[in-house]
C-alpha cells in the first residue's frame, strides 16, 4: 500500500475512543473499574458513570491517592483503569507508580490523555514531553500510544486482558481517523505497517503517525519509496518489524510528539545500534519545554509538522 491509498474516515478525539472502549469492555468484563482524578468529562466517561456507577471512583484532584487505590483494587482481583492528564498520570505520581504498581507488577492500567504539545493552550506546565521515557524505563511496564480514535479504542479494550501494568497514552485534539474501524489491526507489541517502501523507513507514534503519512504522500510524489510504520507499542518493542524494515531501506526517520531524548527515537536507535547501524534522523522536541498556543502553531514551531518530517527524510536519504 502507498500513502495515497490510506483513507481518512473522519476526524475524532482519541479520548472519545477511550470513552467508548472502556464502556464496551466494562460491559463485557465485570472486573473493570474506572478511577478518575476529577476528569470524567475529559475522558468521555458519561455513559460509563450512568450505566455502571458502582464501578466508578471519583478520587478528586488526588492523583497519588488514585494510584494507591488502584493498586489495592488490583490486589483484590479488579482491573483498575486510572484516568487523568498525561502530566499528572506520570510526573506527579511517578514514585507511587514505581513503588506501588511497577515494583510489584500490579495489573493497573494508567490511562493518560492530553499528552504532548497538542494539549495546546494549557501550556508547558501541562504539556508533558518526557512521559514515554519515564514509563518505558520502569521494569515490566507496557507502554502504548494511540494514533487515532479507532486504535485508542482498540487498545483500551485490549489491555483489560493483558496481564501487568500498562501505560496508555493519547492526545487531546480531533485528529484524522484512519486505522481499522473494528480494531483488527491492533495487537499489543506488534508494529503496524501502513505503507510499503524501499528507500526510507518512517517510524512514528501517536498523532505523528498521520504527519508521517502526509509526508510520505509528498515524498512518493517526488519518487521516493517510503515505508511508514506505526510503533503504537513502545514497550515491548517489535524489534523484528524494525529490523526487517531497516534491513531493506538502510535508513530511518523517527517521529514522535515527545522529547527525542528517551522516547521512540531512542528506542529505535538502540535496536539499530545493536543489530544494524544505519543513519537515523529524529523528529520530536529537542530537550525543551513547550508553551501556550494552538496545536497547529506548536507543532510547526517545535519542528513536528509535515514539512519537518519531509526534511528529515531528505536529510537521512542524503546520508545513506
Amino acid at each position: 500500500m502507498k500513502a495515497k491509498d490510506i483513507v481518512v474516515q473522519n476526524e475524532k478525539e482519541l479520548r472519545a475512543g477511550f470513552g467508548e472502549g472502556i464502556y464496551e469492555i466494562a460491559k463485557e468484563n465485570p472486573d473493570v473499574v474506572v478511577l478518575t482524578a476529577d476528569l470524567a468529562g475529559s475522558f468521555k466517561l458519561g455513559p460509563f458513570i450512568k450505566d455502571i456507577p458502582e464501578r466508578f471512583v471519583q478520587v478528586g484532584i488526588a492523583e497519588a491517592n488514585m494510584i494507591g487505590i488502584a493498586a489495592g483494587l488490583a490486589i483484590g482481583g479488579k482491573i483498575p483503569y486510572t484516568t487523568t492528564f498525561a502530566n499528572f498520570s506520570t510526573g506527579r505520581v511517578y514514585d507511587q507508580i514505581r513503588q506501588s504498581v511497577a515494583y510489584s507488577n500490579k495489573n493497573v492500567k494508567i490511562c493518560a490523555s492530553h499528552a504532548g504539545l497538542t494539549l495546546g493552550e494549557d501550556g508547558a506546565t501541562h504539556q508533558i514531553l518526557e512521559d514515554i521515557g519515564l514509563m518505558r524505563m520502569l521494569p515490566g511496564m507496557t507502554v502504548i500510544v494511540g494514533c487515532d480514535f479507532n486504535l485508542t479504542k482498540a487498545a483500551t479494550k485490549a489491555i483489560a486482558s493483558y496481564e501487568g501494568p500498562v501505560y496508555l497514552r493519547f492526545s487531546r485534539p480531533k485528529w484524522p481517523n484512519f486505522t481499522a474501524i473494528d480494531g483488527s489491526d491492533f495487537v499489543i507489541g506488534k508494529a503496524q505497517q501502513l505503507t510499503e517502501g524501499s528507500d526510507v523507513t518512517i517510524f512514528a507514534t501517536g498523532l505523528m503517525v498521520w504527519k508521517a503519512i502526509e509526508a510520505a504522500k509528498t515524498l512518493e510524489d517526488r519518487g521516493v519509496s517510503v515505508e511508514v510504520i506505526n510503533i503504537h507499542t513502545i514497550k515491548p518493542l517489535d524489534t523484528e518489524a524494525i529490523l526487517k524494515s531497516i534491513s531493506k531501506t538502510k535508513c530511518a526517520v523517527t517521529v514522535e510528539e515527545h522529547n527525542i531524548l528517551g522516547g521512540l527515537g531512542d528506542s529505535i536507535a538502540q535496536v539499530a545500534a545493536s543489530h544494524l547501524p544505519i543513519p537515523i534522523e529524529y523528529v520530536g522536541t529537542k530537550d525543551t519545554f513547550g508553551e501556550s498556543g494552538t496545536p497547529a502553531q506548536l507543532l510547526a514551531k517545535y519542528g513536528l509538522d509535515t514539512p519537518d518530517v519531509i526534511a528529515a527524510a531528505e536529510r537521512v536519504l542524503a546520508r545513506k
